[in-house]
């Protein structure tokens, strides 16, 4: 079961990305100097990554705790951080 109060938060976060993306997108399109485009894209990076760092700990303190708690949840939480820590250093 997914807390919707961290539900809200992570669709407000990345509702914010949504708009940072937007803008850069018109910075692109009306040309704007090359480092305030680098700059507004490694923002949304930095963005991104908190995010991800949120839904991470999500994660851990719901779904991986529960099935933790389960003998058959064991193995397939840890084959899911695996999968993640991979996709994450890629």
């Amino acid at each position: 079961m997914v807390d919707q109060k961290l539900k809200q938060r992570a669709v407000h976060r990345a509702k914010i990305i949504r708009g940072q993306i937007d803008g850069l997108i018109k910075a692109i399109e009306v040309e704007m100097y090359c480092p305030e485009l680098l700059e507004q894209s490694l923002s949304i990076q930095r963005s991104l990554k908190s995010l991800d760092a949120f839904l991470l700990e999500n994660h851990l303190r719901t779904h991986v705790k529960q099935q933790m708690r389960q003998s058959a949840g064991e193995e397939r939480a840890i084959k899911e951080l695996i999968r993640v820590y991979t996709l994450s250093n890629k």
